[in-house]
């Protein structure tokens, strides 16, 4: 009996001190609803990510720790990789340390400018059609042009990151890739035309701002093919209850416009929007236009509902409707799209 008990203060003991020097934590987001667009038939689908992760510190000592982070991503009604050919941690697959200087990290992530301006669109980075963020916020930018087709046009691979410590509301992040992350073996093999090679190493920064009812971003980003973004953007909490945003983005495509077969090089984009909280509930409105150069303009106008169960858990309502060139080719297939979804967003 003894010695069953100090087996068990001895496994305690060396638990806590593991404890002490690593935390791991696993998390992860479970999204699905039924969606419908115009000419599409109702279908199962999901307004956010779905997400698996694991990510961790260990201290090191003297302020310093190791940090790593691995997501999955996933569709919630088949159980598949998301999109079925994306790698297993497509979300985010990178290793680093962390102290007084800031964070730097190594691998696969979302680029810095991709990162904060998701802060400043009403549907906060959801990758839906309902919101902004892939299309209108960005202007059409894509980070990653030279990779397959279905691949996320917001992460890079083979990259490095800097994080600096937050200085009165101020912080810098930086990022850059090598060329072998910008597409397969840093030849083309998405809309590009065969034989067409990364000219340069992707880099991004943005620079955000954060002090009480205020917050700004502004950021910089040039892919393997030298298009060039940047973006300007600000949101205000005019009550507790009341969260304005505008941003405005440029996309400069001079050095591929002939490649990729558009008529024009310069595209510019802004959107407004706010969110409203009402008790449980939050409204989302979001109104923006996207303008290319010599080609249609987009406009678009969302309004979506949440309602939290809890704190982990939500109900979801979005329409939109989306007017402007459907097709890649012609200047005047111009037509509206209609969209909606319904479904539930569980944390956890």
């Amino acid at each position: 009996m003894k010695k069953s008990l100090m087996a068990v203060a001895l496994v305690g003991a060396f638990a806590g001190v593991a404890h002490a020097q690593t935390a791991v934590q696993i998390y992860g987001t479970l999204d699905a609803g039924v969606q419908k667009s115009s000419g599409n038939t109702l279908s199962i689908g999901k307004r956010a990510a779905n997400t698996l992760g694991f990510k961790g510190t260990e201290d090191l000592g003297n302020g310093l720790k190791a940090l790593f982070q691995l997501e999955i991503r996933y569709e919630s009604d088949t159980g598949t990789v998301e999109n079925g050919s994306r790698p297993l941690f497509q979300g985010q697959s990178r290793v680093g340390l962390q102290g007084d200087f800031g964070m730097v990290r190594i691998g696969r992530g979302l680029t810095p400018y991709q990162e904060t301006i998701g802060a400043f669109e009403p549907w906060h980075a959801l990758p839906n059609q309902g919101g902004f963020y892939t299309d209108l916020a960005v202007a059409g930018y894509n980070s990653a042009p030279l990779e397959p087709n279905n691949s996320s046009n917001n992460r890079w691979s083979n990259a490095f990151w800097y994080n600096s410590p937050v200085t009165s509301g101020f912080q810098v992040n930086a990022a850059i890739a090598t060329k072998e992350g910008a597409g397969a073996n840093g030849r083309a093999v998405g809309q590009y035309a065969a034989g067409a090679e990364a000219s340069a190493n992707p880099f991004s920064i943005s620079t955000t701002y954060n002090n009480g009812p205020a917050a700004l971003m502004l950021g910089y980003e040039r892919n393997a093919v030298e298009t060039k973004v940047w973006s300007a953007a600000g949101s205000f909490m005019a009550t507790p209850a009341l969260k304005l945003m505008a941003l405005y983005t440029r996309q400069d495509q001079d050095n591929t416009a002939f490649f990729a077969g558009l008529p024009g090089s310069k595209t510019n984009a802004w959107v407004l929007g706010a969110n409203y909280t009402m008790g449980p509930g939050k409204v989302l409105v979001g109104y923006g236009q996207k303008d290319p150069d010599n080609w249609v303009k987009t406009k678009q106008f969302s309004l979506g509902y949440e309602y939290s169960l809890s704190k982990r858990t939500y109900l979801y309502i979005d329409a939109s409707r989306k007017k402007g060139p459907q097709n890649a080719t012609t200047l005047r297939d111009e037509r509206s799209v209609n969209y909606y979804d319904l479904g539930i967003n569980h944390s956890f």
